[in-house]
């Protein structure tokens, strides 16, 4: 997808604060600091509308995202930061439940994790509570340039393995720093929002789905 308009919208903290115009929503999901703000910004080709937080966890609302007025990117709180309180983890940890079970406009939930480290005990709950309730699922194993080429697959294999992957889901190496994966991720969301032609070339010789 070529963006030439991004926007922010709101920082909502209840569902009456969620965009009312019926646009297909993508969620992402992921520890603090693994990388869903740079992610953000690399797919909207902006260097800093999705800023990252100086602390860990602090975001505590999900964080609406405009693209070409023709859907929303939403970024979810961070997990795993341990100095969040026990009551607002479970706060985040209700709204996001509450948003992924009744939210229609919902197409496909990025789960964005680290491709250096195996994923974490979160990463899995998360992976197991998505397949569960058989939301549309894409696993995002962002910083590859962060890990040689020729070991890059064996840690694909580390993440998949862990999230004991299930290969009906979708799955994208990406790398903020080079654009790597980009092209692929969005043919992803776009088949997810209805809005690609299956006989449509994608960039990167990558076939559509």
């Amino acid at each position: 997808m070529k963006v030439t308009k991004a926007e922010f919208i709101i920082s909502a903290v209840v569902p009456a604060q969620y965009p009312e115009d019926a646009l297909p929503e993508i969620a992402l999901a992921g520890r603090s600091n693994v990388g869903k703000s740079s992610l953000i910004n690399r797919l909207i080709s902006r260097k800093n509308l999705a800023r990252t937080s100086a602390t860990p966890g602090k975001t505590q609302q999900l964080n609406y995202y405009k693209v070409n007025d023709e859907l929303y990117l939403v970024d979810f709180p961070g997990y795993g930061y341990a100095k969040v309180s026990k009551t607002q983890r479970a706060a985040f940890g209700e709204m996001i439940e509450k948003y992924l079970l009744s939210r229609d406009e919902l197409k496909l939930v990025l789960l964005v994790i680290d491709l250096r480290h195996p994923p974490s005990k979160d990463d899995i709950s998360m992976y197991e509570w998505l397949q569960y309730y058989n939301r549309p699922v894409c696993v995002v194993a962002t910083k590859a340039d962060k890990i040689p080429k020729t070991r890059r697959h064996k840690h694909v294999k580390i993440v998949k393995d862990t999230l004991n992957f299930q290969p009906h889901h979708s799955f994208v190496m990406f790398s903020s720093e080079l654009g790597l994966g980009k092209d692929e991720l969005w043919a992803i969301m776009q088949s997810h929002m209805g809005t690609m032609d299956p006989e449509e070339p994608l960039e990167e010789g990558l076939p559509a789905e």
